[in-house]
């Protein structure tokens, strides 16, 4: 029996928060010291993505929510991997997302206005990220990223001036790298001080 209650809205437990929308989307699975994580299907878990989203106010937490934004998920990840036999129905369940939703303009009291109109409130969410996908490409389809760890499936956009972002974050896959390459400058060292006394015949002498 799971006696832990199940997180608050305002909890999000995941490493990496305030990327546009569908690469949040995608961070809502991560992995840590303790293993791999699904924000998704952890109890609570829409909501507090919702919540953390900005969505709480415009998409309701209901099954039809979780499984459109679950569905426009697996789409996202595997078209930005850019791999796989699956990778153009990937783009057909990104277009079928898309094609619950529209664009609507009116002429409002206050001048032109732009409404977003859904199917269902249960597509609101899952639109919103695909269209925000799209407007991705055509602003910096090279700023969207994957850290650089590779056990870490963690993506950014990178809005550094000279681009040159590597990690979804310093102090976490940042620092375990330098760590990394600092113990194997030393190994290296080590190794080679080792190797060169051991061909030395002065030593022992």
């Amino acid at each position: 029996m799971n006696t832990h209650p199940a997180p608050t809205a305002d909890a999000d437990p995941r490493p990496l928060l305030g990327e546009p929308l569908p690469l949040d989307l995608l961070n809502t699975r991560w992995i840590d010291d303790s293993g791999a994580h699904d924000l998704l299907e952890s109890p609570g878990g829409l909501a507090i993505w919702l919540s953390s989203a900005g969505l709480a106010d415009i998409a309701p937490d209901t099954q039809e929510t979780l499984g459109a934004l679950l569905a426009t998920r697996t789409a996202l990840s595997s078209i930005m991997a850019s791999d796989g036999p699956d990778l153009e129905r990937s783009r057909e369940m990104l277009n079928d997302t898309l094609g619950h939703g529209r664009i609507r303009r009116l002429l409002g009291t206050a001048g032109p206005e732009t409404l977003v109109e859904t199917d269902t409130p249960g597509w609101v969410a899952a639109w919103r990220t695909a269209d925000l996908y799209l407007h991705l490409l055509e602003e910096g389809p090279d700023r969207i990223r994957k850290c650089a760890n590779p056990e870490c499936p963690l993506r950014f956009y990178d809005t550094s001036k000279n681009g040159g972002r590597r990690w979804c974050s310093m102090t976490s896959c940042g620092n375990r790298a330098k760590t990394r390459r600092h113990y194997e400058r030393h190994q290296s060292t080590f190794r080679r001080g080792r190797a060169t006394a051991a061909g030395d015949p002065s030593e022992g002498a």
